[in-house]
């Protein structure tokens, strides 16, 4: 037949014109050139990216009669011969139907005899995994030790099935996926060569669709041209692909910001109707977010695999969407994604996703919202008939304004609390710790009520030193300036008297009055009982205090105790 297909027509027939995989023909080449040559080696990789081909090359390089800088001239006789098939010095041999140990005693008593007309034979092994162990087993002596003539080449696609004890006879060398840009320009020589109209748009979806598999791209290449002639548009190519067109994902990610959700029954409409599947649908739109994600961190769109044309469009939306909410979203489709594949109404389970989606608020940190509330409390009032709100009335707004989605990011609703002029705790501020009362006021209740404050800083500073023992300690009264403490450690006395300059420095700065400790470990009396109530009250209070309690609610907060 006159007609070869683009795969085999555009066959790679020197080093050079291997795409991809420059690590791999660079080195060969090398080696050919100082005659460092290995007597086995093993191709790896993804299908359609080279691997036969270059083994072929390798062969010929080997064989040429006229090498030109390490590349075969394609001229000579072992070169044409090779090209044709019709050497007897290069054995290309199926693994998947040659993987008896019969096939390779065949093969091992064949090796010893010498090659016909070139340097070398060459034995290259399609899909070697595909041998049985035993076969395997009985090849080992012959791979370590081949005679000097014979070299194996072998390929496959599954490297963890092919035992260790082969792969370290032999030199290995990865080949890796073909970048889609790599296989878009390789396509677009062939389309200008071969007189073939073909627009950016489509050469990445075919780039896209082959999944950095060159030969899969050359196979959709020869299928599109055969239906659309020589003149091909993404459209006509997205339909006989059946992929999904990307500006269904732009609509929907437009629908989040702007919480249209009458795109969500458009989209499943025209979902349904193309016949396009809906767990691809769903892989898209992650693959969607994501490189929103990227040029939203890089501010650039170095790393997304796209059209030109949709990389102007996925910048534009490095400014409109925060890392949190991003992470959010991904969050969401991904676990949505997995329970799409059990869901026995996949089109209802999309359009509640999707609804989900774009109903999700826009979130902050616990910080960002912190800060927040913060500015929005030291605000002074522009109107005189302002009131202050009270501050059961400062938690409610709090409340309002603010819930913990399961991600652990705060979503702020619409009524954002920069807008809250009225917003303030001056009533709940407490007396400023620089601001002590004067001599007449100091008394015992100001130092309870202030006590646990004062238990929170010496534990901050001297945390395993003195913070258990100061924690256990209750403050039975006050006398002067003498304050009596009772505990149940028999070891407290020694404890206060070592700490006794630091503890009276710490309260002179705390209480704005040096005390003097008073230590006693004899069983509670009832004023013991008493001043514990009064400490236990106050500690109370501050549990149901209702700025602390909507902390712990809203924003997940925890009391360290």
């Amino acid at each position: 037949m006159s007609f070869l297909v683009t795969a085999r027509k555009w066959r790679p027939q020197r080093f050079d014109e291997v795409v991809g995989q420059e690590h791999i023909t660079v080195t060969l080449k090398n080696a050919i050139k100082n005659n460092r040559i290995a007597h086995a080696y093993l191709f790896t990789g993804p299908r359609g990216v080279g691997k036969t081909s270059t083994a072929r090359l390798l062969a010929k390089a080997l064989n040429c009669l006229n090498l030109k800088d390490s590349e075969p001239c394609n001229e000579c006789e072992m070169c044409r011969s090779i090209q044709s098939g019709q050497s007897l010095d290069i054995i290309e041999i199926d693994g998947a139907s040659n993987r008896g140990i019969d096939e390779v005693r065949t093969l091992r008593d064949s090796v010893k005899y010498p090659p016909t007309k070139g340097r070398f034979k060459i034995y290259i092994i399609d899909e070697v995994h595909m041998l049985t162990k035993e076969s395997f087993n009985a090849f080992l002596k012959t791979l370590e030790e081949p005679p000097a003539h014979t070299i194996f080449i072998f390929a496959t696609t599954d490297i963890h099935k092919v035992p260790l004890t082969i792969i370290s006879r032999c030199q290995r060398f990865d080949f890796r996926r073909i970048q889609l840009d790599t296989i878009k320009s390789l396509l677009s020589k062939i389309a200008e060569n071969e007189k073939i109209k073909i627009e950016d748009k489509t050469l990445t979806i075919i780039a896209k669709k082959s999944d950095g598999a060159l030969r899969d791209a050359e196979s959709f290449f020869d299928q599109i041209v055969s239906f659309c002639g020589n003149e091909i548009d993404s459209e006509t190519v997205a339909k006989m692909l059946n992929l999904i067109d990307d500006d269904i994902y732009f609509s929907i990610s437009d629908a989040v910001l702007t919480k249209n959700f009458k795109i969500v029954f458009d989209v499943t409409k025209i979902i349904y109707e193309n016949g396009w599947n809906f767990i691809d649908f769903m892989e898209g739109l992650l693959e969607h977010f994501r490189n929103i994600m990227t040029v939203v961190i890089s501010k650039n769109s170095d790393f997304i695999e796209t059209a030109d044309i949709y990389k102007s469009k996925y910048l534009e939306y490095k400014d409109k969407f925060s890392e949190g909410d991003l992470l959010r979203l991904l969050n969401f489709l991904n676990k949505a994604q997995q329970e799409l594949r059990f869901s026995q109404n996949q089109k209802l389970k999309v359009e509640v996703t999707l609804s989900h989606l774009i109903g999700l608020e826009k979130s902050s940190t616990i910080s960002e919202l912190l800060s927040t509330i913060n500015n929005s409390f030291n605000q002074e009032p522009n109107d005189q008939n302002i009131q202050y709100s009270s501050k059961n009335n400062s938690v409610k707004e709090v409340r309002e304004s603010a819930s913990t989605s399961e991600e652990g990011f705060i979503t702020k609703s619409a009524s954002n609390l920069k807008e809250k002029k009225n917003l303030s705790f001056d009533s709940y501020k407490e007396e400023n710790y620089n601001h002590f009362p004067s001599e007449a006021n100091f008394n015992f209740d100001y130092v309870v009520k202030k006590w646990q404050g004062f238990v929170e800083l010496v534990r901050s500073e001297k945390g395993l030193i003195l913070g258990p023992f100061i924690q256990s300690i209750k403050p039975i009264n006050l006398e002067g300036n003498k304050l009596n403490v009772f505990s149940e450690d028999p070891f407290g006395k020694d404890t206060l008297k070592g700490n006794e300059e630091y503890l009276s420095k710490k309260t002179e700065a705390y209480f704005g009055k040096k005390l003097i400790f008073s230590y006693t470990s004899q069983n509670q009396s009832k004023a013991n009982n008493d001043a514990a109530k009064q400490i236990n009250s106050t500690n109370v209070a501050d549990e149901e205090d209702p700025i602390i309690k909507a902390i712990i609610e809203n924003l997940g907060g925890e009391e360290l105790k």
